[in-house]
């Protein structure tokens, strides 16, 4: 499954009200990963799995099957699902940036 969203633009003045961080679109993938495209084009994967071994996940409780967490969608720019549960935008951007600096290190 795969979602995308378009940034509000301000036509007077030509601006993109989008934050970098802002999600752009996402994927579910297998092994409880969503794939990941922020608002100017830095994309990864985010590994939820550790929803699975949570020892009191709340609300991220439902996600913990494969089906309902395949029915992730974007929400406001935010990756959500239809408990309410959500994930911040912007820490999904820090943990995709964070691999990307590791792995040049």
């Amino acid at each position: 499954m795969s979602e995308q969203t378009a940034p509000t633009e301000n036509s007077a003045a030509g601006i993109s009200l989008g934050a970098s961080w802002r999600l752009k679109a996402i994927s579910v993938m297998p092994a409880y990963q969503i794939a990941v495209t922020f608002q100017y084009g830095i994309s990864g994967i985010i590994d939820c799995s550790r929803i699975l071994g949570a020892t009191d996940p709340g609300i991220f409780a439902p996600l913990a099957s494969a089906d309902f967490f395949a029915q992730a969608r974007l929400d406001l720019g935010a990756i959500a699902w239809p408990n309410g549960a959500d994930l911040d935008p912007l820490w999904a951007y820090e943990e995709v940036r964070s691999k990307q600096l590791r792995s040049v290190r």
